[in-house]
């Protein structure tokens, strides 16, 4: 996806820009076969051995609509959260929309339309909720909305509060985090005590806002915390900064928690470093601690093979066709997270995961159907980054565009069927 971050004027947080390395963009922004495949259902994972990708052919997969009721809260756990999830889908490049132009006058419609040219609308909810997912994950950019307390601006969160509403009265879960936040939440000891204020600031006011809200509403501390322009950027992180995260996840739940109400009880997600499948990200990871059990869920992102689903430029390693022989690439990583978590009873969530468009649909669709198929094998839920781009990725005068787009919400229609289809299948 692509990432602009605004500059803040907020005295304070000069030293934390200075510090940090400059911000550059992330990753990120036919004919339809008859039915003819039996509905997939994969076998229970093993602690010990977890099932193996399996393979079937592409069919048009029509899912049952079933509407997710309001969740008590209190009793609601996360490894039953995570089990009621059938697929899941990204308002991305949308509320997290940031630019640099953006000012304190800046317009909640100007904000939200950035990077998009179509402000969503509950008619766009109401469509991704016919077409089978089940849950619906809001990226929010804060930092453009705040003033130099770290007050949230009234009208940004009453519109981000509509969509989670939206989201809610047609039926689905609903994860809303922080993106692309970064620069106000820095991993390094030198300005902890920046990124501390600032998390407990900003938390602590969109928890409470949504304090009586029902189990069907999540969480996510952080999206892909890291330290820009760093060798170790994407691999990882270092040691200084996985442990400053695992401090700042720790202090997400309990401002959450401290904030009361349906809060004490809420489901809440947490990212290893850049919420990377790398090991030494994963390894280092430490759950927090919390007041009540099975309430906490790791969020994971992946892109993977790297060469199909995410390259961009003019490389000839880029893959345009899906070699199966080449899962691998997820198979490894999402083995080790299995392992890791969700064998012992830690629940994970791909929070992001996605192929980009290099002009070839039915070749994405049997990735997809295989990345969620393997990914449901092993309990592992996934939310397709969906960036609201759908033309061929290409090269523009600001460099090169990432083409997740799913949904075309101007005329709000599937721009690509066949792999919503693959998708519905391969989830079951």
């Amino acid at each position: 996806m692509k990432y602009l971050l605004a500059l803040l004027s907020i005295g304070f947080l000069l030293a934390v820009l200075a510090g940090c390395a400059p911000t550059v963009d992330e990753h990120h922004p036919h004919v339809i076969a008859p039915a003819t495949a039996p509905l997939y259902v994969p076998p229970p994972p093993q602690p010990t051995d977890p099932p193996p990708m399996l393979q079937m052919p592409f069919a048009r997969f029509i899912p049952m609509q079933e509407r997710i009721a309001p969740a008590d809260v209190t009793t609601l756990t996360a490894t039953e959260f995570v089990a009621g999830i059938r697929m899941g889908w990204n308002l991305g490049n949308t509320l997290d929309a940031n630019a640099s132009h953006f000012n304190a006058n800046s317009t909640v419609q100007q904000m939200e339309t950035a990077w998009v040219s179509h402000v969503t609308t509950r008619a766009n909810i109401e469509e991704i909720a016919a077409a089978g997912f089940n849950v619906i994950r809001i990226p929010v950019t804060w930092m453009k909305a705040v003033d130099d307390e770290m007050n949230i601006r009234a009208d940004w969160m009453a519109r981000v509060q509509e969509i989670v509403d939206w989201s809610l009265d047609v039926g689905m879960k609903v994860l809303l985090n922080t993106h692309h936040d970064n620069t106000i939440f820095p991993l390094r000891d030198a300005y902890m005590d920046v990124s501390t204020h600032n998390l407990e600031r900003i938390w602590a006011q969109i928890a409470y806002h949504f304090r009586d809200y029902d189990g069907r509403l999540v969480f996510i501390g952080l999206n892909e915390p890291r330290t820009y322009n760093t060798p170790a950027e994407w691999s990882g992180g270092t040691p200084e900064e996985r442990a400053n995260l695992n401090i700042l996840n720790q202090l997400f739940v309990d401002t959450v928690r401290a904030t009361g109400g349906q809060n004490a009880y809420r489901i809440l997600m947490v990212p290893t470093y850049a919420a990377s499948t790398t090991s030494v990200a994963m390894r280092d990871f430490v759950l927090p601690t919390d007041t009540i059990e099975d309430r906490l869920i790791v969020a994971l992102h992946i892109y993977a093979p790297w060469n199909f689903a995410l390259r961009t430029g003019d490389s000839p390693e880029i893959e345009t066709q899906w070699n199966p022989a080449q899962a691998n690439a997820f198979t490894t990583p999402l083995r080790e997270a299995y392992d890791l978590f969700v064998s012992q009873n830690i629940p994970v969530i791909i929070a992001e995961m996605g192929a980009l468009n290099r002009g070839y649909e039915e070749t994405r669709a049997e990735w997809a159907y295989d990345f969620v198929s393997f990914a449901r094998s092993l309990s592992m839920p996934s939310v397709w980054w969906d960036n609201g781009s759908h033309g061929v990725t290409q090269q523009h005068s600001w460099g090169w565009d990432e083409t997740f787009g799913l949904l075309n919400r101007a005329t709000n229609t599937w721009a690509f069927p066949m792999i919503v289809d693959a998708l519905m299948r391969a989830a079951g």
